[in-house]
């Protein structure tokens, strides 16, 4: 067994490296934001799919762009628009003739979702008819056409971005859609020193050369080995104990009570257990911690706890809900 674990232990190690690369090469394009950067590889280790939202010229969508050119896998960006129709994005049937035989026949002609990396660019541009398109390929890794289901190549992530200043024209994604989002990730302003960075780096000549640091089949392995990361029934138990003190009507915080309409389910639990052993792994190692527990808390609840019109009213968040709940709830030790 002790042979066995020094073999994972050289498999993370060597595995880390590429990871630290992918994130060298992610920094020649994109400057600061290193925390939202880390988000996205724990959602990729976690083999989720990630919403983001930042106000425009956040570099939302270079990215994802500059993610998915140093990651040796298939790329598609689809842009969302109110016109855009499910068969844009799944694929539809055409008709064809057999020269030989001259007779005719419908052949599937897959759309952009048959790809490993998806950009859903603008995703609350189009309306939910389109955007539930996406619901099946999210859940199950596969597409269904007519009478027939196709796989889809793995890995398979998501990634979506949306605008939260302008809502002309835009379609709030269902909390039901929104759920199926490993992560829900705000991105900030730089910092001073960030902006400064950017102008300079982005204003010249220099043309950056992104190299393909990490394979799809790294990528896979990786994800097997999050599973093998260990956490502690404590811990497991001190997760049920913050996704409970979510909901008002099993909660013993009347901060919650007060300003929260809906908890959040128990896929928010898995979301929280699953992007924590990421955490971990990302940083080099197979056990959990409370403080890994803690720092994906906020991306993974902010979209599944739903905060009242009180609370909206009074600037309240799912955010600050979260926080308090974090600072509420305690580890029990057995």
């Amino acid at each position: 067994m002790d042979k066995e674990l020094q073999q994972i232990a050289t498999e993370v190690e060597s595995l880390s490296a590429k990871l630290k690369a992918l994130k060298k090469e992610i920094g020649k394009v994109i400057i600061g934001q290193e925390e939202t950067v880390s988000q996205l590889l724990i959602t990729f280790l976690a083999g989720g799919h990630a919403l983001l939202e930042g106000v425009p010229g956040l570099a939302k969508t270079l990215m994802i762009r500059t993610l998915a050119n140093a990651i040796d896998l298939k790329f598609k960006r689809i842009q969302f628009t109110p016109d855009l129709m499910p068969s844009d994005i799944i694929g539809t049937e055409i008709l064809e003739e057999d020269h030989s035989t001259g007779k005719k026949f419908f052949k599937f002609n897959k759309g952009p979702i048959f790809s490993n990396i998806i950009l859903a660019d603008e995703i609350n541009r189009t309306p939910p008819k389109t955007q539930a398109a996406l619901l099946e390929a999210m859940q199950e890794f596969e597409v269904t056409y007519g009478d027939k289901t196709y796989p889809l190549d793995r890995p398979f992530f998501i990634l979506a971005t949306q605008n939260p200043i302008e809502q002309s024209g835009t379609f709030v994604l269902p909390e039901a859609q929104q759920d199926r989002f490993l992560l829900y990730i705000k991105i900030g302003y730089p910092t001073e020193t960030e902006e400064t960075e950017i102008l300079k780096a982005t204003t010249g000549r220099t043309k950056v050369q992104l190299n393909k640091v990490i394979s799809g089949e790294d990528i896979i392995r990786l994800q097997q080995l999050v599973r093998d990361v260990s956490i502690s029934d404590g811990l497991i138990k001190y997760v049920s104990d913050v996704i409970r003190a979510t909901r008002p009507d099993t909660t013993p915080i009347d901060y919650v009570k007060d300003w929260v309409d809906w908890g959040a389910g128990p896929r928010a639990g898995q979301a929280m257990i699953l992007t924590a052993k990421a955490h971990a792994l990302l940083e080099g190692r197979l056990a959990v911690s409370l403080e890994d527990l803690k720092s994906v808390a906020v991306p993974v609840l902010r979209h599944r706890v739903l905060v009242n019109f009180r609370a909206e009213a009074e600037g309240i968040s799912s955010d600050e809900v979260t926080r308090h709940i974090l600072k509420t709830v305690q580890l029990k030790e057995k």
